[in-house]
């Protein structure tokens, strides 16, 4: 009898891939993903700390199974991810039912650490208790003999200087499978891993590393064999994925920019390729050139600006200046008119001021986001900021603040969709709308023929159909009517109401899906940026898509 798993996961999408691989490779061992955790041997949650909010929902996840583990002594309750590397073993103080913590650093021991408790609360003499098998899990460290934990620790960060092919963690990434139940139709695929910026805010250098980034072919085999099982849409991830340059064992390098074009030109058969998320600063126009020529590269752009003050900016640790990044966003849109652009804030950092927050309000209006992931300042543990400088923003003031801030990007939000009304816009399917579902009832006086009892049962049933929601290429969310069975198909939707959260419109192509298939480009990649044959090189071709929604936070800071 397969053993059954739960898991959960918060945060980045980053978070979302980590889980996907560590479920291949559980699967492979004979466990089967579950959707009620009541119902698992194993629970996991792949936890973040980048946000305050995100941990308090595990803290209270964990509470609600004390119960449970009382219960069933025999069930496993891991917890891995960022809080994992910054909390340590110090979860198990507070939280004793805890089994297993595994670090995103960690994660290609996580499947034998999972395999190796299970089988020894069983009994079945599999690995020595309290440890894990060596063939499987090298430089195990446990805490007691019911515990298993491997994380990096503060003092040993993975050096950048390794290559990806001395990476433990990317035999994680090579050994990806799917499944015929997975729905790949979007998927993610990671280019580098790490952070080398140490914003004084953030604890990602500290949970994930330095920046270590995967061989070009690697990536390219990952993304091919994705599209090849029927992705439709594949984004390329990094905290900082512009940052992407690989050194090859002979020295030249192959940068983002190369990188784009390798991917675009190798698998023609991809509709859509994206990235997230990009550092404002060393932006190179070789990149941008690349979203410019290559048709099916989404003209999308994630980047963080968190404040307009150049004061807050260098408390921040960011590296560049307010004019410096909307220098960048100048060279973007001169490149790519139609280009969509989001971003995210920080509320409230310490010491700041009346005229910083204006100086970012009026970033937003300048800058014209298609939306802004906004969040109040929050001291985390594990920052620099948290020694280093006192929170001395009032609470009410963040919050007067943020809302502040808000209203200013849905008025920018607003008006950029109101000038979508009537345009033709391709859509990726994603699935049906949390918001509103319906049944409309076929029409009456149905002719009902002998001989055909089938298509008889087919008219008189019910046709359902529903609201879909479904994602543009500039990363707008579209709902609008159709069947559930169009899930991950490329439609043309017509915009028929605009909102400054939401697009609307109603569905145009006959038989629901487009094509998804492109003719495949004859020129070769090269690392002097030739054109893709037939690339658009005016800018022109695509309409704007502006608007706000929700989704997995953003992969990067």
């Amino acid at each position: 009898m397969p053993r059954k798993l739960y898991m959960e996961t918060f945060g980045c999408q980053m978070n979302v891939l980590d889980s996907q691989l560590v479920l291949s490779q559980l699967r492979a061992l004979g466990y089967q993903q579950v959707d009620d955790r009541d119902d698992a041997d194993v629970i996991l949650y792949n936890t973040c700390s980048v946000r305050e909010h995100a941990e308090q929902k595990v803290w209270s996840r964990l509470g609600e199974l004390r119960a449970s583990k009382k219960e069933n002594p025999a069930l496993i309750i891991g917890v891995i991810g960022c809080m994992a590397e910054r909390e340590g073993r110090s979860i198990f103080q507070r939280y004793p039912q805890v089994d297993i913590l595994c670090g995103p650093g960690e994660l290609d021991k996580l499947p034998a650490m999972v395999h190796n408790t299970v089988v020894t609360r069983e009994g079945s003499g599999f690995g020595v208790q309290g440890s894990v098998d060596s063939s499987l899990n090298p430089e195990p460290r446990t805490l007691n003999p019911k515990r298993q934990v491997a994380l990096m620790g503060a003092t040993t960060r993975r050096s950048s200087t390794l290559t990806a092919a001395e990476d433990h963690l990317e035999l994680l990434d090579l050994s990806r499978s799917v499944s015929s139940n997975d729905d790949i139709s979007q998927a993610y695929v990671r280019i580098t891993r790490g952070c080398n910026k140490f914003c004084t805010y953030c604890v990602v250098p500290y949970t994930r590393g330095p920046e270590v980034h995967r061989p070009p072919q690697n990536i390219i085999d990952e993304v091919k064999m994705l599209t090849d099982h029927g992705a439709k849409e594949v984004t390329l991830l990094g905290q900082t994925v512009n940052h992407y340059a690989y050194v090859h064992p002979d020295g030249h390098t192959t940068t983002f920019a190369d990188l784009l074009y390798q991917i675009h030109e190798a698998i023609p058969h991809l509709p859509r390729l994206r990235f997230v998320t990009s550092f404002p600063r060393d932006f190179t126009n070789e990149a941008l050139q690349a979203m410019r020529d290559c048709e099916r590269i989404c003209r999308y752009l994630h980047v963080p600006a968190q404040s307009a003050s150049d004061r807050i900016l260098k408390l921040m640790n960011r590296g560049y200046t307010a004019q410096a990044y909307r220098d960048f966003i100048d060279r973007a849109r001169e490149m790519m008119p139609d280009i969509s652009i989001a971003s995210d804030f920080i509320v409230g950092f310490p010491t700041e001021t009346e005229d910083d927050h204006r100086s970012t309000l009026d970033l937003i209006k300048y800058c014209g986001f298609k939306n802004s992931f906004i969040f109040k300042y929050s001291p985390r543990p594990g920052t620099i900021a948290i020694d280093r400088f006192e929170d001395d923003v009032p609470e009410e003031t963040k919050r007067r603040r943020n809302n502040e801030m808000l209203a200013v990007q849905q008025q920018v939000s607003t008006e950029h969709n109101s000038r979508l009304l009537g345009q033709l816009i391709e859509v990726m399917v994603e699935g049906e709308s949390k918001l509103i579902s319906r049944q409309k009832r076929p029409a009456q006086n149905n002719v009902e023929l002998g001989w055909d009892k089938s298509a008889a049962r087919t008219a008189v049933a019910e046709i359902v159909q529903t609201q879909l929601v479904g994602r543009t290429r500039g990363d707008q969310v579209v709902c609008f009517d159709g069947e559930a069975n169009l899930k991950g198909q490329l439609l043309d939707v017509r915009i028929t109401r605009a909102q400054n959260l939401t697009l609307f419109g109603q569905l145009t192509s006959p038989a629901g899906a487009k094509d998804n298939a492109r003719a495949p480009k004859l020129v070769a990649a090269s690392d002097a940026h030739a054109a893709p044959t037939g690339a658009k090189d005016d800018g022109r071709g695509r309409k704007p898509v502006v608007a706000e929604e929700a989704q997995p936070a953003p992969a990067g800071a």
